[in-house]
């Protein structure tokens, strides 16, 4: 995909100084590198936010049963054999 974007002159020439000094192989690879750090630092925000939810939640008392129930889900579900039915 190709985008066109007006920008001011002297973020071109910053954009330019950071493909010269090596940092970046384009200007495209740079604005790519930008969205990605913007993913993942909104991927982190949303884990955050998730463990803070846990955190604030009720929970559930884990018992010897709720090990056994949570075992056999992931292993029932995901076709694994559990090494210790041998």
């Amino acid at each position: 995909m190709n985008i066109n974007i007006d920008i001011p002159d002297e973020v071109r020439v910053y954009l330019e100084a950071q493909v010269m000094t090596g940092a970046y192989n384009s200007i495209g690879e740079y604005f790519l590198d930008l969205v990605q750090q913007d993913q993942k630092r909104k991927a982190q925000a949303k884990l955050a936010d998730l463990l803070l939810e846990g955190i604030d939640s009720q929970g559930q008392e884990v018992t010897p049963e709720y090990w056994q129930n949570l075992r056999s889900t992931v292993l029932g579900e995901n076709g694994i054999d559990n090494p210790n039915d041998a």
